[in-house]
């Protein structure tokens, strides 16, 4: 296995573990009180910076552990990953219109914060699966 294609998998691990984790540090909390009226920076924050130091770490084990001949890049390794994350910036745009959507119908914050969260995830979940995907069932530059 490349070692991108073990980032990707990492990728998807990590961005499924720290969203969950922040859906159930948040949902855990609200009790009578509405959703929005429950703190929930203080857990976005702590999860993204443990997601990226999670994401940092693991990237470096596998390059250390990998043997020399898998950590070269080639060609098709460096289209992958162009082509994984063009895909997934698709996301990044939808969940930043539908922040500006929701500051300019003057939602809450909390639901302005979630929608582009969201969509980091999605942009996250979407390119890893595209790069696995392609690395798996082979890749066709259009």
């Amino acid at each position: 296995m490349a070692v991108e294609e073990k980032r990707a998998w990492i990728m998807i691990v990590v961005t499924v573990v720290s969203y969950g984790a922040y859906l159930a540090v948040v949902l855990g909390r609200s009790g009578t009180e509405p959703l929005t009226q429950q703190p929930y920076a203080a857990a976005l924050l702590w999860t993204v910076g443990a997601a990226i130091v999670a994401s940092i770490a693991l990237h470096i084990t596998v390059s250390l552990l990998s043997p020399e001949e898998g950590k070269v890049k080639d060609q098709r390794d460096r289209e992958i990953h162009r082509f994984g994350d063009h895909i997934g910036q698709s996301f990044v745009v939808i969940g930043a219109v539908t922040g500006m959507l929701l500051a300019m119908a003057e939602a809450d914050q909390f639901w302005i914060a979630n929608a582009i969260y969201l969509g980091f995830v999605l942009s996250a979940l979407l390119a890893s699966t595209a790069k696995i995907a392609s690395y798996r069932l082979g890749f066709h530059p259009w």
